[in-house]
C-alpha cells in the first residue's frame, strides 16, 4: 500500500517543475525564523546604529545608541529578546504555481501554527501582545497568533518568505496621506515625522509606500522595511532614478530636524528610507509612511522542497564591543526614600541611576485602577503609589534563573490621560516610561510636582538585569498588563519632564536642529 504523501512524490516525479512543499518544513521555518530574530538584529543595523553611535555629538543620544547597542550584543549571546515588545508577526509569501503541498492544514494555519511554537519555546519565551475583540473584550489570545499574513501566487517552483515581528510602538506611528499629485512628498515627510515622536523608538528606518490605492501603499510601505540597509552604498554610487533621489532627499531633510536617537536632539533620527512604489490613478498620490523601532526584526528565506529552510546565526564578532560612558552628572538614586524635595533637584537630560523598589502598570492596569478608586472600592493594599515611582512596562516572562525576562518601556503617551488622576488621587511621585509626554501629561506632572524619566526603548534586555527581584501583586489575570513590584539596582533613566514640567523632548530637538543649521554638521 501507498500512502498519499508516496503517490504525490510519484506524481511529482514525471513533473520535473513541481517541488512538494512538506507542512512541517513550512511550520518549522517560521518557527525557527521568529525565534532568531527575536534575539538578532541584522547585521546592517547593528553597523547601521554603531556608525550613528560613532558620529553622534549630543552625549545624551550618544549614550542611548550605546545601550541599544549593547543590549543587542547581550540578546545575541544570550538568546532573549532584544524588546520585550515582540511584536505582532507579518508574513509576506510569495508561493511558486508549481509548488505542491503534502499538507493537511491551510497555509495561513500553518504559519500560525509556526507563531504558536516560536511564541510559547521554553527556552526563549516571547511574549504574548495578541487581543482578539479588539474592539470589545481584547482578550489575550496567549500564544501571540494570529498572524497577518499576504500571499501572492508567482511563477515558479518556490517559496519565498518574508516575515517581521513588528512592535506596536512604531506601529502605532504610521502614517498616511491622499496628496494632491502636485504635492511635495519630501514636505509631507518632513511635516509629519515630528508629530510621530519619539515612541517609534529612533534611531530606525522610515518605509514609504508611493502610489497605487491607499491599500496598497500601506503593503508596500511595510515591506519595504524588510529591505537590507543600503543608503549610504546608494549616497556614493548616485541615484539612477528617482524613488532613489527621493530615498536622499528625504533622509537628509528628517536628519536635519534635529530629534536624534530616542528623540533627545541629535544628528541620526533615520539610518535609511525605503520606498516601493505603484502606478496610480491620475487624480491620486497616496502616501504610508511606517516607522521601523531600534527593534528591527525581520527575515528572508525560501522554501525548495529540501527541507526547513533554518537561519544561520552570525558570527558574534559583528556586534561592537562598547561601554557605555557615564556623564559628570550621573545621580545615584535610592527609590525607597526618594523625597518630592529631592525630585525639584533633577534636570532635563540628566542620567540617573535607580535603585529600589517600583510598582509597575500599563494601560489595562491604569485603567482597572481608575475604576477601582472611582467607584470606592480603592486599590488593591499592595499597590500603594504614594511617593513611589510607577514603570510603565509589560515584562516578558523569566527563563531559566532569570528574576524576569526582557523588560524595556512601553509608550508612555499612551498614559497621559490618566496621569493627572492617578497623581491627585494617589501621591505618585513619578513615572518612567519610553519617548515624550504629550501636553496633557506634561500639564498633570507640572501641576503636581511630579516627574518623568526616559527608559531605552530598544534595551529591553540591558535593562532586566538592573532588576533584582520581580513579583506580581496585582491583577494577575492581565498577563503580561498586571502589576508588577520590581527592586532594581542602579537601572539607567534620563530626566525626561522636571517638577516644573520642562521636557527634554522639546528642548533637545530644537537645540540640535539648530546647531544642525548653524555649524552644518556632517549628518551621514
Amino acid at each position: 500500500m501507498y500512502n498519499a504523501a508516496q503517490i504525490l512524490e510519484a506524481v511529482l516525479a514525471g513533473t520535473p517543475n513541481m517541488t512538494l512543499i512538506r507542512e512541517h518544513d513550512f511550520i518549522d521555518s517560521i518557527a525557527d525564523a521568529l525565534q532568531f530574530i527575536s534575539y538578532y538584529h541584522p547585521i546592517d543595523f547593528v553597523k547601521a546604529v554603531h556608525g550613528a553611535y560613532q558620529r553622534e555629538q549630543n552625549p545624551a543620544a550618544r549614550d542611548a545608541m550605546a545601550q541599544i547597542l549593547i543590549n543587542s550584543r547581550m540578546c545575541a549571546q544570550g538568546h532573549r529578546p532584544i524588546c520585550q515588545d515582540t511584536g505582532i508577526v507579518t508574513v509576506f509569501l510569495k508561493i511558486g504555481m508549481d509548488v505542491q503541498w503534502d499538507a493537511t492544514a491551510s497555509v495561513a494555519d500553518m504559519v500560525n501554527e509556526g507563531v504558536r511554537r516560536a511564541y510559547t519555546h521554553q527556552d526563549n519565551l516571547l511574549r504574548a501582545s495578541i487581543l482578539a475583540d479588539p474592539a470589545g473584550a481584547r482578550s489575550n489570545t496567549r500564544d501571540n497568533t494570529p498572524a497577518v499574513i499576504h500571499m501572492e501566487v508567482v511563477a515558479g517552483n518556490r517559496i519565498e518568505v518574508r516575515l517581521a515581528a513588528k512592535g506596536g510602538g512604531s506601529e502605532n506611528k504610521s502614517k498616511m496621506a491622499m496628496l494632491n499629485p502636485s504635492d511635495s512628498i519630501v514636505d509631507w515627510v518632513v511635516k509629519t515625522v515630528p508629530t510621530m515622536g519619539a515612541g517609534w523608538c529612533p534611531p530606525g528606518m522610515l518605509g514609504l509606500g508611493i502610489g497605487g490605492t491607499a491599500e496598497k501603499a500601506a503593503l508596500m510601505a511595510k515591506e519595504a522595511l524588510m529591505d537590507p540597509i543600503d543608503i549610504h552604498e546608494l549616497r556614493e554610487r548616485g541615484p539612477a532614478n528617482r524613488v532613489e533621489e527621493l530615498r536622499l532627499e528625504i533622509m537628509d531633510a528628517v536628519n536635519r530636524l534635529g530629534i536624534g536617537a530616542q528623540g533627545l536632539g541629535g544628528l541620526t533620527t533615520v539610518l535609511d528610507v525605503k520606498i516601493q512604489d505603484y502606478p496610480t490613478h491620475a487624480a491620486s498620490l497616496p502616501v504610508v509612511m511606517i516607522p521601523n523601532c531600534a527593534a528591527t526584526r525581520h527575515a528572508h528565506f525560501v522554501l525548495d522542497g529540501s527541507g526547513p529552510a533554518l537561519q544561520t546565526p552570525p558570527d558574534i564578532s559583528e556586534w561592537p564591543d562598547i561601554n557605555r560612558e557615564a556623564g559628570d552628572n550621573v545621580r545615584h538614586i535610592d527609590l525607597d526614600t526618594v523625597t518630592p524635595e529631592q525630585a525639584k533637584e533633577w534636570q532635563p537630560g540628566d542620567t540617573l541611576l535607580l535603585s529600589g523598589k517600583m510598582l509597575t502598570g500599563r494601560d489595562a492596569a491604569h485603567k482597572k485602577m481608575k475604576e477601582l478608586i472611582e467607584s470606592g472600592e480603592g486599590l488593591p493594599e499592595e499597590v500603594d503609589l504614594k511617593g513611589r515611582f510607577i514603570y510603565y512596562v509589560g515584562p516578558v516572562d523569566p527563563v531559566r534563573d532569570e528574576v524576569v525576562g526582557p523588560a524595556g518601556p512601553t509608550t508612555a503617551t499612551r498614559m497621559d490621560k490618566f496621569t493627572d488622576f492617578i497623581l491627585s488621587e494617589t501621591g505618585l511621585l513619578g513615572m518612567i516610561g519610553k519617548a515624550e509626554r504629550g501636553p496633557t501629561g506634561i500639564a498633570a506632572i507640572k501641576k503636581h510636582g511630579a516627574v518623568y524619566l526616559m527608559a531605552v526603548g530598544g534595551a529591553a534586555y540591558l535593562v532586566s538585569k538592573a532588576i533584582t527581584s520581580a513579583r506580581v501583586v496585582a491583577f494577575e489575570e492581565m498577563g503580561m498588563e498586571a502589576i508588577y513590584e520590581f527592586e532594581v539596582k542602579d537601572m539607567p533613566v534620563t530626566v525626561a519632564v522636571d517638577t516644573l514640567g520642562t521636557s527634554i523632548h522639546d528642548i533637545g530637538p530644537r537645540i540640535w536642529q539648530q546647531k544642525i543649521e548653524e555649524q552644518a554638521l556632517t549628518l551621514v
